[in-house]
This record gives C-alpha cells, structure tokens and sequence, in this order.
C-alpha cells in the first residue's frame, strides 16, 4: 500500500494540517497523533471516530487490559486495536480469557 491508500483508510479527521504539523514539530510521533486526533473527534462530538483513532494507536498493554476489561474482547476485536503489545506482555490468548 502507498502512502495516499493508507491515508485515504484513517478516519475523518478533525485537526487541521497545520495542528498535526505543530504537533509533529514538537515532537510527537504518529501515534500521539492518533491520540489527539481521537481527543479532537471526542470535543466535537464524534464518538466512534475517536475510537476508531484510537485503534490506529499503538497502545501500551495495560490500557488494552483496561479496555477488555470496560468494554470486553468483542469490542476490542470489532474495533480493529492493534493487539501486539499486550500479546507479548499477556500472551496470545488474553483477549480469550
């Protein structure tokens, strides 16, 4: 996949080119971006683009854990998180148990 076919898959996007570009000047890597991106599509209302923002993330295990926990395995799956960090801390299975 190139570049403008990845793009064109991410969510509507609720910043503007020059916040992502402030951000990325100082310093915050694509996954902040995913991160403010998603607190950007929450104040304006959007509740599943903020979720599916925060899916592009690569998030830490423990918060994957807390998600399983609030909102269970399906919504982790149907949501398309990227799980390889908590498979590594937790094991593959830990969406199953």
């Amino acid at each position: 996949m190139n570049q403008s076919e990845i793009e064109k898959m991410k969510p509507r996007s609720y910043m503007t080119d020059a916040e992502r570009d402030e951000l990325r000047a100082g310093g915050l890597s694509e996954n902040g971006i995913c991160c403010a991106e998603s607190e950007a599509a929450d104040k304006a209302g959007d509740g599943e683009t903020a979720w599916a923002w925060l899916a592009c993330a690569e998030l830490p295990a423990h918060s994957l854990a807390f998600l399983k926990k609030r909102h269970g395995s399906q919504f982790i799956r149907d949501m398309g998180f990227q799980t390889k960090n908590a498979d590594e801390a937790y094991g593959s299975n830990w969406l199953d148990r």
